[in-house]
């Protein structure tokens, strides 16, 4: 029977391989299309794993981005167990590989840990669990986070934190069971801690329902201590490994309070629940709303109306012809499902893209302390879970077994609603080469370790080049550089909350401008005066332009970049692949030919 199992290991690596295939293309060449930004920080999350490991650098913080200041890694998604577990492939390979290749393994791995938990706990049959288990680890709201996401796709955390909490009260194990559930939300919490506090509420839901039944009072009761001595070592556990990181991110230097993003754009419209995802059969044929999600990335329901209508049409079903304890499963399911879709809506009602002032249950935990630093939409990904452990019941009670007529009725039904949502490839484009200047390490005879240097623009959504550079240095080992700017997340938002990137300073504009529309301002002294204070608070030593940028938006304008640099610096020195500019705050200023202004030179 291993041969099925390793079977269904197989497809659903292969599933996974096809939904990556436009990266795997050329992974140093070729970057998700819709969500660049992240694409660039997880590869540098994974550059900065090697760094970890052969500097001993603090995991939870660090100033090689936004130079002086430094970030907070603790409260980012800074994935940090796969930063250290996959170091030796990323200084191998480099971090676009290592990036991949999570990916990949997120996605298969999150298919065949839904497999395997169904196996065990839930139906009899391979084929039920592997319908259920292909839908939970392929829905349309994990392809939509596979655009940029290391962190939201990691599914199979779920089935494999839910396989060790339901085993606090079935064994006798129960230290061991204890100590394993602590290391499991050490790991979550360093992979996807937004992730494990949905899983969280929605187990802690579900129990409590189960419990709550006449039909399991028994065995709950009689289950309790064994349960509750294990949780006690699970709590004590993971408290004492944890304690460093939740102090960082709750209250270290460069935390802050709630989230950076609008939690009344990032949720589920009702009625995207009833449409066709982007990527799909049905989207490639142009059955799908896109503009129903926040981006392409936080579409996280889109099961289209033929899926909505087989799981209720199946729940009333199984509920109909269930015994007693059977009906209490599907209760708990039921109410963890219609919980999570709810509170996926967010603060306020969204139909077809236009909110309504109608408030919903989330309008009152919005404040509350995490739950102000989510995103709602985010939790239709729990509601998943609940279609996927529906399907593999359905099929498992229905599919399999009857009358011929009937299974090829179901057969149909099944195929009508997962057809069109089978998964295609996600969307890559063109990105930019590491310049030579770079990977062979003649950066170095312009900065000394630990100096400040930066591509142009600065890092950024927009233009991620500077830090993705960096990340390939810092996957190599050796000395390196700090960059100015970056794409994170940090304080200096309105009142008092997180925002993406540093609080920008004239310069950045100033830089960026010119690179995203061609649009060359008129430079004077009253901007080189601002641009020597804001190179002066950076520490920046150089500066340089390769001889390609290409960002978010596609190819971007050097030629007005250039133009705008040598108005500020003077001209710069052709190095290789890129033009480069020494720049260092307190010399002597020089004099731009033709205008007799003041600025820094070589």
């Amino acid at each position: 029977m291993w041969l099925r199992d390793a079977g269904f290991a197989v497809l659903s690596l292969a599933m996974a391989y096809w939904i990556t295939s436009g990266i795997w293309v050329d992974p140093f060449r070729r970057a998700v299309s819709y969500n660049e930004g992240d694409h660039a920080f997880f590869e540098w999350v994974l550059g900065y794993g090697v760094q970890i490991w052969t500097h001993g650098d603090n995991p939870f913080w660090t100033t090689l981005i936004n130079a002086p200041a430094g970030v907070n890694l603790a409260a980012n998604t800074s994935v940090t167990v796969y930063a250290l577990v996959f170091a030796p492939l990323t200084y191998v390979a480099g971090p676009p590989v290592t990036y991949v290749t999570i990916l990949t393994l997120n996605l298969a791995g999150s298919s065949f840990a839904w497999y395997a938990f169904l196996r065990r706990f839930v139906v009899r049959r391979r084929s039920a669990a592997a319908i259920g288990a292909l839908f939970c680890g392929f829905a349309p709201g994990w392809i939509a986070h596979a655009n940029g996401h290391l962190n939201w796709t990691a599914g199979w955390l779920i089935p494999v934190l839910l396989w060790w909490v339901l085993r606090l009260g079935s064994s006798r194990r129960w230290v061991l069971n204890g100590v394993v559930l602590g290391l499991l939300i050490t790991v979550a919490f360093s992979i996807a801690p937004e992730l494990l506090f949905s899983v969280a509420i929605a187990a802690t839901v579900f129990v409590i329902t189960w419990c709550c039944s006449r039909a399991t009072w028994p065995q709950a009761r009689a289950a309790a201590p064994r349960a509750l001595a294990a949780l006690g070592i699970t709590v004590l556990l993971s408290g004492a490994l944890l304690a460093y990181p939740l102090y960082m991110h709750f209250a270290g230097p460069g935390s802050y309070q709630g989230t950076g993003f609008d939690q009344r754009r990032y949720v589920e419209d009702v009625a995207g629940y009833g449409v066709y995802p982007f990527r799909s059969i049905a989207g490639a044929f142009g059955f799908q709303r896109g503009d129903l999600a926040s981006n392409q990335t936080e579409g996280a329901s889109f099961f289209g109306v033929p899926l909505l209508l087989l799981v209720i049409a199946g729940t009333v079903l199984l509920w109909w012809r269930a015994d007693r304890s059977r009906k209490v499963l599907m209760r708990s399911l039921t109410i963890v499902g219609l919980l999570f879709a709810v509170l996926s809506f967010g603060p306020r009602l969204n139909w077809f893209t236009k909110e309504y002032n109608v408030p919903l249950p989330y309008a009152a935990l919005a404040h509350l302390p995490i739950f102000d630093s989510a995103l709602p939409a985010r939790l239709a990904l729990l509601v998943v879970c609940v279609i996927g452990v529906t399907l593999a019941l359905l099929a498992d009670r229905s599919f399999f077994r009857g009358p011929l007529a009937r299974r090829i009725a179901w057969g149909a039904a099944f195929a009508a609603a997962l057809v069109p949502i089978f998964p295609t490839p996600v969307l890559t484009s063109d990105r930019t080469t590491e310049p030579q200047f770079i990977a062979d390490g003649t950066w170095k005879l312009y900065v000394r370790d630990g100096q400040v240097m930066s591509a142009l623009p600065y890092a950024a959504s927009a233009a991620p080049d500077a830090q993705r550079w960096q990340a390939y240095t810092l996957a190599r080992g050796g000395p390196q550089f700090r960059i100015p700017d970056g794409y994170f997340l940090g304080p200096g938002g309105p009142d008092g909350t997180g925002r993406v990137g540093a609080p920008p300073r004239r310069t950045d504009w100033m830089l960026l401008r010119p690179a995203l529309t061609g649009y060359v301002d008129d430079i004077d002294n009253f901007d080189r005066a601002r641009v020597r204070e804001d190179m002066a608070y950076w520490q920046v030593d150089a500066l340089f332009i390769p001889d390609e940028i290409i960002g978010r938006d596609g190819l971007m304008f050097r030629a007005s970049l250039v133009s705008t640099v040598t108005a500020l610096f003077g001209p710069g020195e052709r190095v290789q692949d890129v033009l480069i500019w020494r720049v260092r705050p307190g010399l002597d200023p020089v004099s731009v030919p033709g205008d007799g202004a003041d600025t820094y030179g070589p």
